[in-house]
């Protein structure tokens, strides 16, 4: 479960920040399709309320331009949600790794999973 929570984080800071060359998405397609992520969701928290409003107000708006998704990125980030968001995938791997160590799987497996936790948090931006 930690581990798709993870994966699932992760995925959102991809569909704001991630790089169209390795996501096959444009930069910021979450923003322009208004999905309501958890980051999303924190940085509203973080936000002053006229920023917020700014948000909300182009959250979801498909023919966002490039200016205005690098403007909503930089306000993401400038919230501190999005390094709240790191540091909920990294707890969540780690909880994830502690059940591993203490499953009853064999080395290989462990190691085989391992792997696969690392490959699916660690995606590039």
């Amino acid at each position: 479960m930690p581990l798709g929570v993870a994966f699932q984080l992760r995925d959102d800071m991809l569909g704001v920040f991630g790089d169209p060359s390795v996501t096959g998405k444009p930069s910021g397609d979450d923003l322009r399709e208004g999905k309501r992520t958890v980051l999303i969701g924190l940085a509203r928290q973080k936000m002053p309320p006229t920023a917020v409003r700014v948000l909300d107000e182009l959250l979801g708006d498909s023919s966002l331009d490039d200016a205005q998704v690098r403007m909503l990125q930089n306000t993401v980030r400038d919230s501190g949600a999005a390094d709240q968001v790191e540091r909920i995938i990294a707890h969540n791997v780690r909880v994830a790794r502690e059940a591993l160590e203490n499953a009853p799987l064999s080395a290989s497996a462990r190691a085989e999973l391992s792997e696969l936790a690392d490959r699916v948090t660690r995606r590039e931006a």
